[in-house]
């Protein structure tokens, strides 16, 4: 296929993330500073492929000055991770930091700093600790809404005036769609009500922290901003007809606009308390917290996008003995003839990138936003390595310069995207998945000491950033 060139635009982030349980290991964890995710592979290991998990993840914990110097090499300016929740602290109802590893929060920050690139830091990447969620119900409580503040309090005064970029969740809407919509991950407990309620407390939580951040360090540091990290689905119904819109709508209302609009706009929709009324399942708040996430919206967003999610309208009858699911209103349509992911299962659309940027400009006031993760993980990427011991994943680079080509389309027009960060910086750790799926830009060899290689797609990536310059299919939708 012929192939166009593509620019950058000046000051476009090309950057990398990871976070923190996905990488660190347990070195140096106290054996109380479990994070849910922890709990769940001590509690469910056969589930995780092959065994693996958190414990040793990518031992970056022991190695970051290392994993730093790849992405020196490469030429990262921006670095997205998190601070692990369950490991800062050593009181979580009185918020007393583990120094040990604060200490080890600030090497890393210092490091980067040191080598030109800039952190990007984020609270809370699933990392509630253990013990919140076996006592309190998770982020089914308001106390912990109140004890992640406290959290947040500690960090900030810590790390402020170093860090501009912070982030208050990354992807709030997955562990409890996971645990209580769908069971399908431990405890497995199928409760639409806790699912609303996690949902809202986050909600909560995020504008607590952005009033926390405003209130006591933007004065401070007026390069620094707060925002938070969706990963909405860009959904298409099936076909133009009535019914079928009305699916994608309600798809779009219960998994984006739940937290896009409240923590963008800081309203919730009309609709989704009418149908939380009508379903029993509404979260229990009250005007004084209503109020506050009015007034604390984000400064800006981040947004992980993969794939598409294509709808139509139900065409089977509910089974009105099971507890109220969103699939009530629609069912998941599968397009004839979809380019796959085979490994992953799922659909390849870079469109995704454009129409999404376009409705940010259009139905959220044009907010500032980064491509926080975009990424292809790929089973068995071994078998691609040439005679030198690279991994030859030219599939990745096609990847990303399809998707970069369709973002640049939705800037030209207005929207107003700051950045781009890979999923992932190296090969990490994922729930339940493990090691499965090879997501990074340098490959963790775990047959190897868990030793570090770059991929042919950080060579591309270093030039990417060098040049500002790539290229992309000309390809008619394109045109």
């Amino acid at each position: 296929m012929e192939k166009i060139g593509m620019q950058l635009p000046n000051h476009f982030i090309i950057g990398a993330a990871s976070s923190a349980w996905q990488t660190e290991g347990w070195s140096g964890k106290k054996d109380f500073q479990d994070s849910y995710l922890d709990l769940w592979y001590k509690n469910h290991r056969e589930v995780w492929h092959n065994g693996y998990g958190p414990t040793i993840a990518t031992d970056f914990y022991n190695r970051y000055k290392e994993d730093i110097q790849f992405m020196k090499e490469i030429g990262l300016t921006h670095y997205r991770t998190s601070i692990n929740w369950s490991r800062f602290l050593v009181d979580y109802e009185h918020a007393v930091v583990d120094e040990e590893y604060a200490n080890y929060i600030e090497n890393v920050i210092d490091e980067l700093l040191k080598n030109g690139i800039e952190p990007m830091i984020c609270l809370e990447h699933y990392e509630i600790p253990g013990v919140l969620f076996e006592k309190y119900g998770g982020w089914g409580s308001k106390h912990v809404v109140d004890l992640f503040v406290k959290y947040a309090e500690k960090v900030f005064e810590r790390y402020a005036h170093k860090v501009k970029w912070w982030f208050t969740f990354n992807e709030p809407i997955v562990i409890q769609t996971r645990v209580y919509l769908d069971a399908v991950r431990w405890p497995y407990e199928q409760n639409t009500k806790k699912w609303m309620q996690w949902n809202f407390n986050k909600t909560l939580a995020n504008a607590k922290v952005v009033q926390l951040f405003h209130q006591s360090y933007t004065s401070q540091h007026r390069e620094s901003k707060i925002g938070v990290i969706l990963n909405p689905e860009v959904v298409y119904p099936r076909s133009s007809a009535p019914h079928d819109i009305e699916a994608a709508k309600m798809y779009d209302l219960f998994f984006n606009r739940m937290f896009l609009d409240p923590m963008i706009k800081g309203e919730y929709p009309n609709e989704l308390f009418d149908l939380m009324q009508k379903h029993d399942c509404s979260f229990e708040y009250n005007d004084e917290e209503l109020q506050i996430i009015k007034e604390n919206k984000v400064d800006f967003v981040g947004i992980n996008l993969y794939m598409p999610k294509r709808v139509k309208a139900r065409t089977t009858a509910w089974n009105p003995n099971t507890p109220f699911h969103p699939e009530f209103y629609y069912e998941h349509f599968e397009l004839p003839g979809r380019k796959m992911n085979p490994y992953r299962g799922w659909e390849i659309y870079p469109k995704i990138m454009y129409d999404f940027a376009i409705r940010i400009k259009e139905e959220y006031g044009n907010i500032e936003w980064i491509v926080t993760e975009n990424g292809m993980g790929v089973e068995n990427e071994h078998r691609f390595k040439d005679k030198n011991g690279v991994i030859q994943d030219d599939y990745r680079i096609e990847f990303i310069s399809e998707h970069l080509k369709w973002l640049l389309r939705g800037i030209e027009e207005g929207s107003n995207c700051k950045g781009y960060m890979l999923w992932a910086f190296t090969d990490n750790v994922s729930p339940m998945n493990a090691f499965k799926n090879r997501y990074g830009l340098v490959e963790i060899d775990l047959d190897d000491d868990r030793n570090r290689r770059m991929k042919k797609s950080a060579y591309w990536y270093k030039n990417l950033i060098q040049t500002r310059q790539f290229e992309a299919n000309n390809d008619h939708f394109y045109k």
